[in-house]
């Protein structure tokens, strides 16, 4: 079996030998289990053991978006906590070895649910479930002491929305190679109505229901693609996960592949019984989520902009991509709303 794209089986078992001396037991084989929208994700086997191997894309790269080490500290920091996530081996930073940093960590049990096909296949019932647990995992995760876990240094808390916003707007720069109507009024009018934040938490930065895993008893055995993680605003999480939500109901996840379909399915919370469920279980007041709402849009037409650009650069893996950048103007359409 040749080796998939991204990753070089040969130069990764040396390495696992000296990082890890007896995780691997034979020869490796894998496959792409996620492909070129985020970082690349490969399931890797000796024929004993299975392990899962995470890298960034291919070819043109938002700068920060795909860090490696970020993954692995937030994951490696919270494997004591009520959160679920994988247990680590190993970080490579040595681009040297497949030519990007990247790490190996454990295969866990579960299936990200991103289609709604694949919730109505389990009923309304187990559906409602499966997302009051997602809902409580993230209060969960905000919940979690990040300076008792080690984590005081994974971000600057204070001013994280201003600089949400700026950061956002230079990843914009970075892959923006056409005119985008109504962009710069998004971002002026977010830049005018930046809110007091409320407190400081670890923030996932990509919360929804396709980035938990969750096994056939219906509890998410692990929380998933941390790259964007940080310390921040908790409410940023709560307003992607409605983004996405948002996104799915108005038709632009049916022309495509790219983003979850899932909350379509009969049984997923709706946007007042997450922001319900998520207040009781955090003790947080989410009443104004206006402008985090309209960051989130914001935030998902620069990344999906990125990916578009990525696309058509020619960098892009696995399928999906084909009328990725005709998903950016509603997006743009309702952060503008949320913020009026």
């Amino acid at each position: 079996m040749s080796d998939p794209r991204g990753l070089d089986l040969g130069a990764l078992r040396v390495w696992m030998d000296a990082q890890v001396p007896g995780l691997a037991a034979g020869d490796l084989s894998a496959e792409l289990i996620t492909g070129g929208k985020s970082n690349l994700t490969y399931s890797v086997t000796d024929g004993v053991h299975d392990y899962v191997v995470r890298r960034p894309p291919l070819g043109h790269v938002l700068d920060t978006a795909h860090d490696m080490s970020r993954e692995y500290t937030v994951m490696a920091a919270l494997a004591p906590t009520d959160v679920p996530v994988p247990k680590m081996y190993a970080l490579c930073q040595d681009i040297d070895v497949i030519g990007s940093p990247f790490y190996v960590m454990e295969k866990v049990a579960g299936t990200p649910y991103s289609r709604a096909a694949d919730l109505e296949a389990l009923g309304e019932s187990r559906t409602r479930a499966i997302t009051e647990r997602m809902v409580d995992t993230l209060a969960a995760l905000h919940a979690v002491d990040y300076a008792a876990v080690g984590l005081s240094e994974f971000g600057r808390p204070e001013g994280y929305l201003g600089r949400q916003l700026r950061r956002w707007n230079k990843q914009l720069d970075s892959s923006r190679s056409r005119d985008l109507p109504g962009m710069d009024e998004l971002i002026e009018g977010l830049d005018a109505t930046l809110p007091t934040e409320s407190g400081a938490t670890i923030v996932h930065g990509d919360f929804r229901l396709d980035n938990l895993l969750v096994d056939d008893s219906d509890q998410v055995t692990a929380v998933l693609d941390w790259e964007m993680s940080t310390l921040g605003d908790p409410l940023t999480d709560v307003a992607l996960l409605l983004a996405y939500q948002r996104m799915s109901e108005t038709g632009g996840a049916s022309k495509t592949n790219v983003v979850t379909d899932a909350p379509r399915a009969p049984g997923y919370l709706t946007p007042e019984e997450i922001v319900e469920r998520y207040s009781r279980a955090a003790g947080r007041d989410v009443s104004h989520l206006g402008f985090h709402l309209g960051l989130a849009f914001f935030k998902l037409a620069v990344i999906l902009e990125g990916i578009h650009y990525r696309h058509a650069q020619g960098h892009t893996v696995g399928a999906g991509f084909d009328g990725i950048g005709d998903m950016i103007a509603p997006l743009i359409d309702a952060g503008r709303a949320a913020i009026r």
